[in-house]
């Protein structure tokens, strides 16, 4: 392949960091066939005067596969046919009032799926959510799922029974920490939370008398850390595009509870408990099992090991190099065409 593959990231910043962590690692691997550059955008925000700043300051070039790694599709409006697009959600980007779902379905999926030759998303559930809202372009997108890092990697530790340390993670509404906190009201658990608990949600712990950490704008290495430090991950979303902490709590070796809808079971498939995230009772249930059960411990541990195996980043890498690989020789078939 000749052409250079251009990552395009959003502006940097500190508080979101997941889409350049996982693509950083993907082009790494990429980049030792071919030769790869990353532009990242200088604007951040989604008014059309960002939109405007960040198009124009863009220098196409002819010889360069442009891949969008997220949250900035409007991008392809000047990346050209020779351009993948990641998508890795779609409900949170499309919500507020009317004319605000039509602007961002505008700029953010309508726009950008009749511009680029790919798009990505990283799971089937996803898929099923793009393509309702850009049907026209149903034929251009293919799944390609998010790698775990490799700095998450298998941990060696003996389960609290009596107190085991549960590890939750976010506070966002979707995330279902109130239902969670209600849950555990009855357990005894030391609780980890990584992420800045609202006023309403540090009443709620109070309230409850929960033994409650909370732990926020950590590096990398301390969130592994926590990882490798804890006993069980509860992760019962009601909606996530992925659900990386599943993969993430698997590859140190730790039983998940986590979610028996969307992208959540499917990412876990049956290597997880999976439990009802509306239904208090079910989560209980769930990660009681997990605590009182060795055997039932042991078994979603090694299932958990063997499913991480299907998002190592070689085999993401893999599955990409054949995307740039054909739309290098569509472009070349193509300029072979019209001599």
């Amino acid at each position: 392949m000749k052409e250079t593959i251009s990552y395009i990231f959003r502006k940097p910043d500190p508080k979101y960091k997941s889409i350049e962590g996982l693509f950083y690692n993907i082009s790494k691997l990429i980049g030792l066939d071919v030769k790869t550059t990353t532009i990242e955008l200088k604007f951040s925000g989604g008014s059309l005067g960002v939109l405007w700043s960040n198009l124009k300051n863009l220098r196409r070039l002819e010889q360069n596969i442009y891949h969008i790694t997220g949250d900035v599709q409007y991008m392809a409006l000047v990346t050209g046919r020779k351009s993948v697009l990641t998508v890795h959600d779609v409900k949170s980007i499309v919500r507020g009032s009317l004319v605000k779902q039509i602007y961002m379905k505008l700029f953010w999926f309508w726009l950008p799926a009749l511009f680029v030759n790919r798009i990505t998303v990283i799971s089937e559930f996803t898929k099923k959510e793009l393509e309702d809202i850009v049907p026209f372009a149903k034929h251009k997108i293919s799944v390609v799922y998010n790698p775990v890092n490799e700095s998450f990697k298998y941990f060696a530790r003996d389960f609290n029974s009596s107190k085991p340390r549960i590890l939750l993670l976010g506070t966002k509404v979707n995330k279902n920490l109130e239902r969670v906190f209600k849950a555990l009201e009855a357990v005894n658990c030391e609780i980890i939370l990584i992420g800045k608990l609202t006023n309403d949600q540090e009443k709620l712990s109070k309230k409850l008398g929960l033994s409650l950490i909370t732990k926020f704008n950590l590096t990398l290495d301390q969130v592994v850390k926590e990882y490798n430090g804890c006993d069980l991950l509860c992760f019962v979303s009601t909606y996530e595009g992925f659900g990386m902490p599943i993969i993430e709590a698997q590859s140190v070796g730790r039983p998940v509870v986590t979610s028996n809808l969307g992208a959540m079971k499917e990412v876990a498939e049956d290597s997880a408990l999976l439990v009802d995230p509306f239904d208090i009772t079910s989560i209980r249930s769930g990660i009681l099992s997990v605590i009182e059960n060795e055997a039932l411990r042991n078994l979603l541990i090694e299932k958990g090991l063997n499913n991480v195996q299907r998002f190592s980043t070689k085999s993401i890498a893999k599955e990409y190099m054949k995307i740039y690989n054909e739309l290098s020789t569509g472009a070349n078939r193509l300029n072979k065409d019209k001599k």
